[in-house]
């Protein structure tokens, strides 16, 4: 057995190929999970090159991967069998090929021809056509990795056969990725773009490979490899230096310890949060958003330790004793700012409030800002510059959040907001910010202005697109600022609405048909149940109506609108109902005149600066609705292969279905390619299989509360293609 630590260059120039087992599963990776995280990392790395090409680069680690040799004729091209890393290696595969076939649309040719030998074998060493590919998937997905990877470019994804298959989905997302990024600075940006990729994916990028002789036990290896073990958190890796450190310096390390690390080994630092798709202990968690703030770098979660160290050895300029020290002031800023985030009642200061409709966006990026902002070691902001920082960097995330543009690029955004703190611009933290934040003008940056809010706005399916937290933040904000604060005045009584714990209300009901007919035709039904779902027919009230009540009609001592007023403690419902009384009732009408007016509202809440023009056009985004399989969950891990299935209803609890390693669903020894078809013919008629299975019948959790956690999570964007099924419905 061989061990080496190998780049994308030394695994795949030689002519060989790498041959997965028909026995392994086929490949299961997907956008979310896998190849976003994979191209952001590619892109990370390739954008500090640009930065600094004469620097030394520290490599990404992709992970490991094990192949065993295949015992050949002597003159035949070497062959390994890959034990583990099928879905690594493939992926590989795919993404060096589309990066090659762009960059030779980019004309960028040198960089192009670097490539080529990474993706295909020359022709004198191939006896049959497969011999082309380094890699070789299994027998299920090779009609799709020969057709995209044989594909030459201008490729037309849409017009191939098997163009809803996995790896042309993944082929045509690293496509257009890169695409987008080596053209992000014009054409004369091109040559050096496409220069700092192509050595980023040959050269920068790492992988463990254990190479098995041919004789070697692969089994037991693989076994050993995969057994389950404590692994060290970055936390306390940077323990074990510290205290290192100082033991060498003669410091009481006991004192320190008791001081000024102990609480960092308590439930509150201990305790895993979510950052993006995984969990980390908050004290790992820490760390990054520290060195981030400390040095306005980017620094990804798996190279915390590594970058801390550079740090305390070059950046600091201080002994470990006064980092350490640095450490933990910045660590009580932390937990005292978690702390106010976290406050749903009563009163709340500003810092507070920004924490808890950041958290809310589920957004741990701007935690190394506060720590910047607030950073006991340097020059203190000036309060007014502080909060005028809070209500910018609020503004952008807001305004995005609305209008559902992408967050990929937060964290590097922060750091690059840091970056803009340094010397005498901490003094004037709000307007530098300001300033920066407004000259933005990438899809991924910019910040959205008033006209684009109103435009989405009028027609967004809020209760539909937004998730339930965040649009109750937005009502919340409303109600705040009918209440009087706005524009750093005190609200009326000194109180702001409770936070997190009011029920989300359609003031026309979801189903509306039976007391709520429409005006001769004004329209079809499918424009009213678009309506029903938009910003000026939802409100927040103090406990849900009973179901008599919200599906009633408007009138009348038990219809909608005495429900309401019964709930008239808060402003949003005055005014719902100051215009339903202009009206005589609630309707259509009343509903985009409300929108409006609520439209404004958050315009006024979350201002921009004068004049401002985004200066980015969103009629050139291109939306492709993305279709969440039972492959993606089972990928995700949060569903497992040979799982029972149960049937929502009584009657047909007899037919249990269960789950397949592919995504497939199988009952009475028939397979069905996903949950819909399978429900579907154990009733007798079209059924929503995702609403029809349970996981769990105990819990009554459904297949459609899995995928929908699954989507809220990861901050999927999909449309939701589903009918509303009552019975698992969530406010």
């Amino acid at each position: 057995m061989e061990t080496q630590v190998l780049t994308p260059q030394k695994i795949f120039l030689h002519p060989q190929r790498l041959v997965v087992p028909l026995f392994q599963r086929p490949y299961v990776w997907n956008e979310e999970n896998q190849w976003e995280p994979l191209w952001d990392d590619v892109v990370r790395v390739a954008e500090r090159v640009l930065r600094s090409p004469l620097d030394k680069q520290h490599p990404h680690f992709l992970g490991a991967v094990v192949l065993q040799q295949v015992q050949k004729p002597a003159g035949r091209m070497q062959e390994r069998t890959i034990i583990d890393g099928q879905q690594r290696l493939t992926t590989l595969q795919l993404l060096l090929d589309a990066l090659h076939a762009e960059l030779h649309l980019a004309k960028a040719q040198a960089p192009a021809l670097r490539i080529e030998p990474l993706v295909e074998n020359a022709a004198p060493f191939c006896s049959r056509p497969e011999d082309r590919f380094k890699v070789w998937p299994t027998n299920r997905d090779r009609p799709a990795f020969n057709e995209v990877m044989g594909a030459k470019p201008p490729i037309n994804y849409d017009a191939m056969t098997l163009k809803g298959e996995r790896m042309v989905q993944a082929h045509r997302f690293f496509s257009e990725k890169a695409r987008e990024w080596l053209s992000e600075a014009g054409d004369d940006g091109v040559e050096g773009r496409a220069a700092a990729i192509e050595t980023t994916v040959r050269e920068l990028l790492q992988l463990v490979v254990i190479d098995l002789a041919v004789d070697e036990n692969a089994q037991e290896i693989f076994e050993t490899l995969n057994a389950r073990g404590a692994q060290l958190t970055a936390a306390d890796l940077i323990k074990n230096l510290v205290f290192q450190r100082l033991l060498e310096k003669g410091t009481n390390v006991e004192e320190a310890y008791q001081t000024q690390w102990k609480e960092f080994e308590t439930g509150f630092w201990e305790s895993e949060v979510n950052v993006g798709r995984l969990r980390y202990p908050r004290s790992s968690v820490f760390f990054n958003h520290w060195l981030t703030a400390r040095t306005g770098e980017e620094v990804v979660a798996r190279e915390v330790f590594d970058r801390f160290k550079r740090y305390a050895d070059h950046d600091a300029g201080a002994p470990m004793s006064d980092v350490l020290g640095h450490i933990h002031a910045a660590s009580q800023v932390y937990k005292q700012f978690i702390a106010k985030s976290e406050t749903y009642n009563g009163p709340i200061d500003r810092v507070g409030l920004f924490g808890y409709r950041t958290s809310v966006q589920e957004s741990e990026v701007v935690k190394p800002l506060i720590l910047c902002l607030l950073d006991p070691q340097l020059p203190k902001v000036p309060e007014s510059q502080l909060f005028k920082v809070l209500n910018v960097v609020e503004s952008w995330m807001v305004r995005r959040m609305l209008v559902r543009a992408t967050t990929k690029n937060y964290n590097q955004v922060i750091a690059e907001v840091i970056l803009q703190l340094k010397g005498e611009n901490r003094l004037k933290a709000g307007e530098v910010i300001e300033q920066y934040l407004a000259k933005q003008s990438s899809g991924s940056r910019y910040w959205p202005d008033d006209n684009e809010l109103r435009e989405e706005l009028g027609v967004l399916l809020a209760y539909k697109r937004l998730r339930r937290g965040r649009l109750r933040m937005v009502l919340e904000a409303i109600e705040d600022h009918l209440r009087g604060w706005k524009e750093g005045e005190q609200g009326l009584g000194g109180e702001r609405v409770a936070r997190g714990q009011f029920v989300i209300e359609h003031i026309m009901p979801r189903k509306w048909q039976s007391h709520w007919p429409l005006e001769n035709g004004a329209h079809e039904d499918s424009e009213r149940d678009a309506l029903v779902h938009t910003l000026g027919n939802l409100t927040l009230l103090t406990g849900r109506l009973n179901s008599k009540v919200s599906n009633g009609p408007w009138a009348g001592s038990d219809g909608k609108g005495h429900g309401i007023k019964e709930h008239d403690v808060l402003f949003l419902n005055r005014k719902v109902l100051s215009i339903a009384g202009r009206r005589s009732e609630w309707n259509d009408e009343a509903i985009r005149e409300r929108t409006q007016e609520v439209i404004q509202v958050i315009i006024e809440i979350w201002p921009v600066p004068p004049g401002h023009r985004s200066g980015f056009s969103r009629e050139h985004v291109k939306r492709r609705k993305k279709k969440i399989k039972l492959a993606d969950l089972i990928n995700a891990g949060v569903l497992s292969p040979g799982m029972p299935l149960f049937p929502r209803k009584k009657k047909h609890s007899d037919k249990v279905a269960t789950l397949l390693s592919d995504g497939q669903v199988e009952v009475d020894g028939v397979v069905y390619e996903s949950p819909s078809p399978a429900a579907s013919k154990i009733v007798g008629h079209q059924t929503n299989g995702w609403w029809f299975f349970l996981v769990d019948q105990a819990s009554r959790r459904s297949l459609r509360m899995v995928r929908r956690d699954y989507i809220n999570n990861l901050a999927v964007e999909t449309e939701d293609d589903e009918p509303d099924d009552d019975d698992d419905e969530e406010e």
